[in-house]
């Protein structure tokens, strides 16, 4: 059962490391073990991710508005098709679809499974070294508004899928996806923060709908950790779109190979142990 201290500390690095390429679900699994906490689980990670996911939706309102309404009015008023608002609809309905499937159809492996250590610790670092071959070799020049596609949508959707997995990180996966495809940074993660929003909004609701008599988390620390991601997530999501614009993710690369490293030496040590308690 998740505590008033478990729920700040977990609430804070979800609200930090959600939109970071550095995988949320990582840390909060780490951090729980390295300090004997019980795993939280993938039900509570989904749930305070609804925090997060509502700083994203008041960040990008605006721009979510005119996606919402140009296509919604364009399924009645053909001219509206071709504008962008209205495919960029499309492009998140098609690219929310593999992770979708992919989730319900690993569900299971997901909560269990998955969860191992030294999954996420490989994960960890092999994504790193992935992101850091496609952020030296994209030429960051592609833009969402002129060359996003259906294929483009699909190849992102389902490199976001793979953050089904903790560690590899639904940012630092679509973002990627952007950077091989020849996306400009900023443009790679702004149709990541977008396509999320169905796939962690569904998963959230989702869990909460599958709470049978006897599951029920404790409600008073779980909506403290999802407002504290919302408020933390809120200033990063700000701070990340301004900082990638001017610089290059060496450093998430470098941290997250370390990450990686630690846990692995944790392990071998003794200190953790890799399944969840």
């Amino acid at each position: 059962m998740i505590g008033w201290l478990e729920a700040v500390v977990l609430g804070l690095i979800q609200g930090l490391t959600e939109f970071l390429p550095i995988s949320s679900s990582a840390h909060i699994r780490v951090v729980s073990e390295l300090v004997g906490w019980e795993d939280p689980g993938a039900a509570f990670t989904a749930v305070i991710q609804l925090g997060t996911e509502t700083a994203v939706l008041i960040y990008f309102r605006k721009e979510l508005w005119q996606i919402i309404s140009t296509w919604t009015r364009s399924l009645w008023t053909p001219a509206l098709r071709g504008e962008f608002h209205a495919r960029m609809g499309w492009f998140i309905i098609v690219g929310s679809l593999p992770i979708g499937a992919l989730g319900l159809l690993f569900k299971t492996e997901i909560e269990t499974v998955f969860r191992d250590l030294r999954i996420i610790a490989t994960t960890l670092i092999v994504f790193a070294i992935i992101l850091w071959f496609a952020d030296r070799t994209a030429r960051n020049k592609l833009t969402l508004e002129k060359h996003l596609s259906f294929t483009h949508a699909i190849v992102y959707g389902f490199a976001q899928s793979l953050a089904l997995i903790p560690g590899v990180s639904r940012s630092g996966g679509t973002i990627t996806a952007g950077l091989l495809l020849d996306y400009r940074r900023e443009d790679a993660a702004k149709y990541s923060f977008l396509l999320a929003i169905p796939a962690v909004l569904s998963s959230g609701l989702l869990e909460l709908t599958e709470i049978g008599e006897g599951q029920a988390p404790a409600w008073g620390p779980t909506i403290l950790a999802t407002i504290i991601s919302f408020v933390v997530g809120y200033a990063a999501v700000a701070w990340f779109l301004r900082y990638i614009s001017t610089h290059r993710f060496t450093g998430f690369v470098i941290y997250r190979i370390a990450l990686g490293a630690f846990i692995f030496l944790c392990i071998a040590l003794g200190w953790i142990s890799p399944m969840p308690t």
